[in-house]
């Protein structure tokens, strides 16, 4: 499993479906810290563990868990970002730069996508990954080696139309090919245990499928 060894991070739950895979359980239970969003505070206490703190504009959070974490609410009405973001804002505001997401896919698809891209604009300012039920997905703001392993399905997304990636070590080469559309880079394989994409500039997603 190639996931990405922070030496401590916190976890971030987004409002999507609450994990059921042992991997991003993993993350969890072994968080140096959990953030949630608001609408997903319900799920994070059914599953046996508790919020460090509590981030967004409230309006999913019952009474009685308003009541119940009253000393951990972060409040933040602005309507221009989703709750998701305001947790990252939050945590690199008090220097936790090395953040988790789960919980941020499976319910609506235009949340889900929104989720997922904004890890380009995270990156700019923490190091972030988000882990689903399948897989990783890492957003990369420059060149870089993955590490990975010999079948591992990778797909490849990129934020800006006219960036050219390179990759070495993927089944279904790609030599400074533009990703205009997000099936284009989808689909691919690792060959052995890393490879890399090679781009100038731009903001690219990988998705690294668990098994």
């Amino acid at each position: 499993m190639n996931d990405i060894q922070f030496e401590s991070y916190t976890v971030i739950v987004a409002d999507g479906i609450f994990p059921q895979h042992d991997i991003p359980l993993g993350y969890l239970k072994n968080a140096k810290r959990i953030i949630c969003c608001d609408g997903s505070v319900q799920n994070l206490i059914l599953a046996g563990m508790q919020p460090d703190a509590i981030v967004g504009d409230m309006d999913s959070l019952s009474d009685d868990l308003a009541n119940r974490f009253a000393d951990r609410i972060y409040r933040d009405k602005n309507q221009v970002t989703n709750d998701l973001t305001k947790a990252v804002i939050w945590c690199s505001e008090m220097g936790y730069k090395d953040i988790v997401v789960v919980g941020a896919t499976g319910k609506r698809e235009d949340h889900t996508l929104g989720n997922i891209s904004l890890l380009a604009d995270y990156k700019k300012n923490v190091n972030i990954i988000m882990v689903t039920d399948t897989g990783i997905l890492r957003p990369l703001l420059k060149s870089s080696e993955i590490p990975s392993f010999p079948g591992q399905q990778v797909s490849i997304f990129s934020i800006d139309p006219d960036t050219e990636v390179t990759s070495n070590g993927l089944r279904y080469p790609l030599s400074n090919s533009k990703i205009t559309n997000w099936w284009f880079a989808t689909l691919n394989e690792a060959l052995g245990d890393s490879f890399s994409l090679e781009f100038n500039d731009g903001r690219v997603i990988v998705y690294l499928k668990f098994y």
